[in-house]
This record gives structure tokens, C-alpha cells and sequence, in this order.
């Protein structure tokens, strides 16, 4: 008897095995987070430098109980190295470049593609139970094709006792060429001019901030399926960004010039959007994903002063450019 067992074990074993190996529905989400990091990651970077920029456009800080409402406009450009990436069929487990062994594909800040990939991907179904083979094919994702991308969003701002400021700042979800972005923030100021010796409102202005901005940005793209499986037409980034900076200003009458130097910290989550019994495990590794980023910006900019009205511009300069135009009325 136990002759006959033991050869039927082990053909159960090898057989079991075998099944699992035909499984090859692991290697292909490893592709599509491969595809889904690269094209992501930049715009990701991208969102950070926005919602650092155009915090404060002057060390100096409103009155105790005083209020400011600003409205600002932000246009971030995009550098040639941050639209496109390099990917070749190394780089895929399971997935092939169609016609290619190497091409560079958009980022979510490129233009479209004529990329095409395909595979055939085996799975267990989650309805039948069989083992199930698909044939998948798609087109790599278009990029949104613009060389900057505007940000609009509003600040309030009140003045605390001490030479401090509180600041939130909040933007309403938008659509931009099937991107959607939205942002909220809130940052504190304190003024360290005011501890100095000879100290003058009208004089040099030295600060020191520290803001926290949330900033969620999708990208929807067309929609790919593996039947029974997976379909998936979105990517969720969610980014929170830390920021300390210091503040100089000086003002010559309506004109006041300022600058500052921040350190950022920035983490990126991603989620994909879509249905199918696969779509929790394509989310639980695209989990792996995040991402957190440090790293040095500049701001410099102008004022100028009309009572109590404020118009400024800003420039913040780091692996990014952006641009920021504001105005302000005190109330």
C-alpha cells in the first residue's frame, strides 16, 4: 500500500505544483505598477514643488486679529527629462513591447504614445475555479502633453499675538485634461525681526514657516482589463508634503523684494481605480510604491503694496520651476 501511496503523493504535489506555476497573474500586476511608478512618479514630484510655492511673499506679519484673503495663480513648467522615460523589455516580467526591445514612454506630463504592449496572462478564476488564460493588449499611457500646468487656489490668513500668522489654504477638486487635483494646507509664520535691537516695521524682515500641504491628484487613462480579473483605468496619488523655510523681505515704499530657502519633505501614495477581484492585491503592492522625498527650494519675488491691497509675484526654483502670481486685501 504504501507503494502506491507514495508515488500518488508526490504526483498530487508535483501536479499542484504545476498549476500554481501556470499562475503567471503576479508577474503581470508587477508590470502594470513598473508602467504605473514611472509614469506617476514625476507628476508626483511635480504636485510637491506646487504646493510648497507661494506659502509667503513677506517675512513681515499682519496685525494681531487681522485677516488677509489672497488669490493665487501657480504655473508649473515642465523640464524635457521629467515627460518622457526609458523602459525596455528587461524591465517586464511578463509583458512585451510590441515591434520594440527599448523605447521611452510619456510621463503623465508627456504626449500621447503608439506603444503598444501585450501578453497572455493565466489565473485562477475566481467564479469557476478553472485555471484561465487571457489574452491582453494595450497602449502605454498618454501623457497629458503640456510644457506647464496651471494651479490656482486661495489663501486665508490671520494675524496672532507674538509677530505670528496662521495661513490655510485650500483649492476645490479640478479637471485639467482628465487630470483632477485638489489641495489643502495650513502653515504658521513667526516673525524674529521683532527680537532684534533698533527693530522697525518699516525695516529689514526676517521669519521662519513651517506649512503642511495635502495634495490628491488623479489621472484617468483608458481603461485595461483582464477579463475576469483586473480592470483598470485611474491612478490615485496622494501626496503630503512637509515644508520649513526662512523668510527675508525688505520693503522701499509700495516695493518690497523678499526671498526664502525651505527644506521639503514630501511621501506620494498611490492607489489604481477599477474593478476585479485583483484590484485589492494591484493596490496592496502599489502600497510598496510610496515614496518619500526630501529636498532644498528657493523663492524670490516682489510685492507691491497698493493700501490695503498687495500684488505679488514669485519665482521657486528647484527641480522644478514654478511661477506664482498673487493678490491680496487686507481686511
Amino acid at each position: 500500500m504504501k507503494k502506491i501511496i507514495f508515488p500518488l503523493l508526490v504526483a498530487f504535489l508535483l501536479g499542484t505544483g504545476a498549476v500554481r506555476a501556470q499562475d503567471n497573474s503576479e508577474l503581470f500586476i508587477a508590470d502594470m505598477l513598473t508602467l504605473a511608478d514611472n509614469f506617476a512618479k514625476p507628476a508626483s514630484e511635480g504636485a510637491a514643488y506646487q504646493a510648497s510655492a507661494g506659502w509667503y511673499s513677506s517675512a513681515a506679519t499682519l496685525e494681531k486679529w487681522d485677516f488677509r484673503l489672497s488669490v493665487h495663480g501657480n504655473a508649473l513648467f515642465i523640464p524635457d527629462d521629467r515627460k518622457t522615460f526609458p523602459l525596455s523589455n528587461a524591465d517586464l516580467q511578463l509583458l512585451e513591447i510590441e515591434g520594440s526591445q527599448n523605447v521611452r514612454l510619456p510621463t503623465a506630463f508627456g504626449t500621447q504614445t503608439a506603444t503598444f504592449f501585450s501578453g497572455e496572462v493565466t489565473f485562477e478564476n475566481p467564479v469557476s475555479g478553472n485555471t484561465e488564460t487571457r489574452a491582453v493588449r494595450f497602449k502605454g499611457f498618454d501623457g497629458i502633453d503640456r510644457d506647464y500646468v496651471p494651479h490656482a487656489f486661495l489663501q486665508v490668513a490671520i494675524g496672532l499675538p507674538a509677530g505670528t500668522e496662521v495661513t490655510v489654504r485650500a483649492m476645490p477638486q479640478v479637471t485639467i485634461d482628465d487630470v483632477t487635483a485638489s489641495t489643502f494646507g495650513l502653515g504658521l509664520k513667526h516673525n524674529f525681526s521683532q527680537y532684534f535691537r533698533n527693530y522697525s516695521p518699516e525695516g529689514f524682515q526676517l521669519a521662519a514657516a513651517l506649512t503642511y500641504s495635502k495634495f490628491d491628484v488623479e489621472y484617468a487613462f483608458d481603461a485595461i482589463e483582464v477579463e475576469d480579473l483586473v480592470m483598470m483605468n485611474l491612478i490615485k496619488v496622494d501626496a503630503h508634503l512637509w515644508m520649513a523655510e526662512a523668510i527675508a523681505s525688505k520693503q522701499w515704499g509700495a516695493f518690497e523684494l523678499f526671498g526664502a530657502l525651505g527644506a521639503a519633505s514630501s511621501s506620494f501614495d498611490y492607489v489604481m481605480g477599477g474593478d476585479g477581484p485583483a484590484l485589492i492585491t494591484v493596490n496592496t503592492q502599489l502600497q510598496e510604491l510610496g515614496d518619500v522625498e526630501a529636498y532644498f527650494k528657493t523663492d524670490l519675488g516682489f510685492n507691491i503694496h497698493l493700501g490695503r491691497f498687495r500684488l505679488s509675484a514669485m519665482g521657486t526654483a528647484g527641480k522644478f520651476f514654478n511661477a506664482n502670481l498673487g493678490l491680496h486685501v487686507r481686511i
